[in-house]
């Protein structure tokens, strides 16, 4: 049943498939007037992940799930569906920004032979990943709000959520800067080299675990 829902949902993603090209060459061009070369992996990552959770809107508005909940199927493999998708459409977001990255600035090497650009694959290794944790946090926290109050208010806690980040990590800048406070930077980045991927695949894994295991209950108890 799982396939035949993911069939579904592909089926209604094909829609994206011209913009999603269009970004993918724009990232292109902006790896090449910027030589930004570990942003493209986080950003086409962000874009494929949260385009995935577009699926919700569809069932809403076509109420697809009133039907699918009279087959032989169940809430917790409906909820099961909507995770594997957010989680392989990430995963190919980073894969997809990795390649393009690797192939734009060998292109660029090739055609300016004088201006090389040194690429550091561990560190882009690590960007990557850092995109991936991004986007499954956000995943984490707006699937089972999805569940709770729709696709519509769902998004608005993401922008919500987002905002309140975005406050957090600003206010603790400016309290770092603001205090004159020592960081050592050379040891932690030497601890995100050694233990970086590490800590975000397993944190990633946990989000996801205990973000599915919200959904399905908050589900198991909603009417459709």
């Amino acid at each position: 049943m799982i396939n035949g829902l993911l069939k579904k949902d592909l089926y209604n993603l094909a829609t994206y498939k011209t913009s999603l090209i269009i970004i993918i060459l724009f990232c292109g061009i902006a790896i090449i007037g910027t030589e930004s070369i570990t942003i493209a992996p986080a950003v086409i990552c962000g874009i494929v992940g949260m385009i995935s959770l577009s699926t919700f809107s569809y069932d809403e508005i076509s109420k697809s799930n009133k039907y699918i909940l009279t087959l032989p199927t169940d809430r917790k493999e409906l909820v099961k569906e909507k995770y594997i998708l957010a989680i392989v459409a990430t995963l190919l977001g980073g894969i997809l920004g990795m390649v393009l990255t690797i192939i734009v600035v060998n292109i660029m090497n090739y055609l300016r032979p004088e201006n090389i650009i040194s690429l550091d694959y561990k560190s882009l290794v690590i960007s990557t990943m850092g995109g991936i944790f991004a986007i499954s946090f956000l995943q984490s926290v707006q699937i089972p709000s999805i569940y709770k109050w729709g696709a519509e208010k769902g998004r608005i806690q993401m922008f919500i959520l987002v905002l309140i980040i975005v406050a957090i990590l600003g206010g603790i800048y400016f309290l770092i800067n603001k205090t004159n406070i020592n960081i050592n930077m050379e040891m932690i980045k030497n601890f995100i080299n050694k233990f970086g991927v590490w800590i975000l695949i397993i944190s990633t894994i946990i989000m996801y675990f205990i973000s599915y295991k919200i959904a399905c209950k908050i589900y198991k108890n909603k009417e459709e």
